[in-house]
């Protein structure tokens, strides 16, 4: 497995405790060792607690609460208001390079959980162009900012709770251009548009103390994600952070191999696009999900979410008619009334699902467009 990091070697054996009242996990983690051990030690708590949580089915999102305790060296913590309970640090040390460490997570996951009650909500990614492009220059890494935007698609496609990542689009949307983020949104059957940028890829030299100089860079990025249906901007978020430059200054770097995501630089933007993915999650995850009618014949609807999104077979949908009002300034606005329809879902497929309209004689009412929404079985 990866680590919150990179490619780091992670230890992981998860065990629940036989008690009733009571969820313990117990998890094994590594950290390469790059700036100090305590950074290290920070990283490999953070990796471990984010498993057992994907683990135990609770709400990652809620680990940003939770990171800024793991910078005080203790043998345990303790938490409130959140799933994980108390954190035990069973062993931690060095090791070949590595700081390691094993806890023992007491973990009570909400039932109630926004990603366990609704269908995981699809998400397309536009590619993050490099806003200064003579920053790149040093290493020739041109290709970054695509690179970058593949390495946050895979994020999400393996570790997405609430999402369902639907690719990367060679489209440049703004919230400027709505109409834009809807086709593309309606394209790719996704509910979100996220769109970034690179905005800083400066490199400065650190030629303090008595050794070799050592080459710093940063790497900074903006992100914003798009409702697909008005086009608005609901989440936007700065990152930054810098660390070691380890390649000489004037060789050509291929940001696509293991050696570059394996150095401090590349560790640290697999870091950043974690710590995106746990914001992105903290944000829209209880958002509704919005599946759609896209067919209809007799009694048997499509609908355009599937087994990928979480779809059961015997899953019981609401239907949402969509209709429009006038207010008192005379705008147009879109509602959603609540119908009396409920569908059984009889057939999943990996990306859609049929389901039975019931009663049989109000299929004639639903239209294509129609939302459904996951009931309670």
């Amino acid at each position: 497995m990866k680590t919150l990091l990179a490619r780091l070697t992670l230890i992981v054996s998860l065990s629940v405790a036989p008690w009733t009242h009571a969820a313990w996990y117990e998890v094994s983690a590594s950290s390469p060792i790059l700036e100090s051990q305590q950074a290290a030690r920070v990283r490999a708590l953070e990796a471990a607690t984010f498993d057992a949580m994907r683990f135990a089915g609770a709400d990652v999102g809620s680990l940003q609460q939770l990171k800024r305790f793991y910078s005080q060296a203790k043998p345990g913590y303790q938490f409130s208001g959140n799933a994980v309970r108390e954190v035990q640090v069973l062993e931690e040390g060095t090791q070949g390079g590595n700081y390691v460490v094993n806890l023992r997570l007491d973990i009570y996951p909400s039932a109630n959980a926004c990603h366990k009650t609704q269908y995981k909500k699809g998400m397309v990614l536009t590619r993050f162009p490099i806003v200064s492009p003579q920053q790149a220059a040093l290493g020739g890494i041109y290709q970054f900012g695509d690179d970058f935007s593949v390495l946050l698609n895979r994020e999400i496609k393996q570790h997405a709770q609430s999402f369902v990542g639907r690719g990367i689009a060679n489209v440049d949307v703004s919230p400027n251009a709505p109409r834009t983020v809807a086709m593309l949104a309606e394209d790719k059957d996704a509910q979100f548009v996220i769109t970034g940028a690179i905005t800083d890829l400066s490199a400065t030299t650190d030629a303090s103390g008595f050794g070799e100089a050592q080459n710093n860079r940063q790497l900074a990025v903006n992100v914003q994600a798009m409702d697909s249906e008005s086009g608005e901007v609901i989440f936007q978020r700065r990152y930054r952070d810098v660390a070691q430059w380890p390649f000489e200054r004037h060789s050509q770097v291929d940001t696509q191999t293991a050696r570059f995501w394996q150095s401090p630089y590349g560790q640290m933007a697999r870091r950043m696009s974690r710590n995106i993915l746990l914001d992105l999650e903290s944000s829209l995850s209880c958002r509704a999900s919005k599946p759609e009618i896209v067919a209809l014949k007799d009694n048997i609807a499509q609908i355009n979410v599937g087994r990928i999104n979480g779809v059961k077979q015997g899953d019981q949908l609401n239907l949402w008619h969509i209709a429009s009002f006038t207010d008192d300034l005379g705008i147009v606005r879109t509602q959603r009334r609540k119908s009396g329809i409920t569908l059984t879902v009889a057939r999943v497929y990996e990306s859609s699902a049929e389901a039975v309209v019931q009663p049989n004689n109000l299929s004639g009412s639903i239209q294509i467009g129609d939302i459904v929404t996951k009931g309670v079985n």
